[in-house]
């Protein structure tokens, strides 16, 4: 499925793994995207407040902060022995928020989840590099990352389905269940023996002045995205009256552009230049923010800005891995781990702000907050990009 889409000219190893792996992105952004859109039917569940439950989910990404250690230590490690900890423990997460009898068992639960995803993904992303030129590697990893918009638009509106039906343990519990399937599929299908560390990344590898620039875009561009994706769950609910059957139709549309965005960018991005690519990204991002701004009590101009913001998110976000797997060419995990590890941070950061804002003033102040944060994420970028220029010449 996700291999056709990829040159044939690619190493064996990763054409013929490529839709094991994408499965396995696929489950695990499913049952790490769940929470957010389902904010408000969970935290009914715990009695709590969405604020509250902003928090939960605020503590459970600072799992992300763990990510430079985690990136590290993979660097160093088998990747096939990475990714099956990885997904073993996001299993265990998974469970564990199901079954959860009250808000710091989950909260606990959300932050196994995040710290194993961050295991997961960067063992995966450093695999490809380890089999995958750079040059070639925008196309490999924009196909791969088309699961984080199938996970929403497959595996998260089927979860959010369940829920509608049954409650939101019982998606929670699907969630799991495909999560043991497809890391069974993986651990018995990658080989290990070519999954090992290259003698190089042997050596202490530090970040480059220039590429806290990449960092503090991942932070940026991620906390954009938590920003509007933890509160238009509550927000349709307030404003429009929306079902939980009917975010999940959101979820579904979002995740059809997420798809279009992460497919539009593996086919472009080697070609235009990846920040370029992730500059574009943010515009319509913030154009997106501006017109749900002006729109946001009307739902037929609000719903479809939402979904725009996450196919401009979701274009630049795929066009920036490449570039943080690539600023220590030689140890790529220690790279992409700290820019994860951003990214997490602001994800944690915006989801107690967004919710808190909301709470306080409506949609209005996340939207002002969203924007800001993917104006900044495209400077940044900017700035990194032309001091690549000026280094070479």
């Amino acid at each position: 499925m996700f291999s056709r889409f990829v040159d044939a000219d690619n190493a064996p190893v990763v054409v013929r793994n490529l839709d094991r792996l994408a499965w396995g992105r696929l489950v695990s952004n499913a049952c790490y995207r769940f929470a957010p859109p389902f904010v408000a039917v969970i935290a009914r569940g715990f009695d709590v407040s969405v604020g509250q439950m902003g928090v939960a989910l605020m503590i459970g990404e600072f799992a992300g902060l763990l990510s430079p250690f985690i990136g590290r230590r993979v660097d160093r490690a088998n990747r096939v022995s990475a990714m099956a900890f990885g997904m073993s423990a996001l299993f265990v997460g998974v469970v564990l928020a199901a079954v959860a009898p009250g808000i710091v068992v989950f909260t606990a639960a959300m932050f196994l989840l995040s710290a194993a995803k961050v295991v997961f993904d960067t063992a995966l992303i450093v695999w490809i590099n380890d089999h995958v030129p750079y040059e070639r590697r925008g196309q490999v990893v924009g196909i791969i990352e088309t699961s984080w918009a199938l996970g929403l638009f497959v595996g998260v509106a089927a979860m959010g389905l369940v829920t509608a039906v049954v409650n939101w343990r019982a998606g929670f519990g699907l969630g799991a269940a495909a999560m043991a399937l497809t890391g069974i599929l993986i651990v018995r299908s990658l080989p290990r023996h070519e999954a090992h560390a290259p003698a190089a990344t042997n050596t202490k590898a530090r970040l480059p002045r220039n590429g806290w620039l990449v960092v503090a875009a991942f932070f940026m561009l991620l906390g954009a995205a938590q920003t509007v994706g933890i509160v238009f769950g509550p927000w349709f609910e307030d404003s429009f009256g929306f079902s939980s059957a009917a975010i999940v139709a959101v979820v579904v549309s979002m995740g059809v552009v997420e798809l279009v965005g992460s497919i539009g960018s593996s086919r472009v991005v080697d070609a235009w230049g990846k920040e370029a690519s992730v500059r574009r990204g943010t515009l319509v991002m913030l154009a997106a923010c501006v017109l749900m701004l002006l729109g946001r009590g009307t739902a037929w101009v609000a719903v479809p800005m939402v979904v725009l913001f996450f196919l401009g998110f979701e274009f630049g976000i795929v066009c920036l891995l490449p570039v943080a797997a690539n600023i220590v060419p030689a140890a790529g995990g220690v790279g992409l781990g700290t820019a994860v590890g951003a990214g997490t941070f602001g994800r944690a950061v915006m989801s107690s702000i967004a919710t808190n804002l909301y709470d306080a003033v409506g949609p209005a102040g996340p939207a002002v907050l969203g924007a800001a944060m993917a104006v900044a994420a495209g400077a940044l970028v900017t700035a990194y990009e032309r001091s690549v220029s000026g280094n070479r010449s």
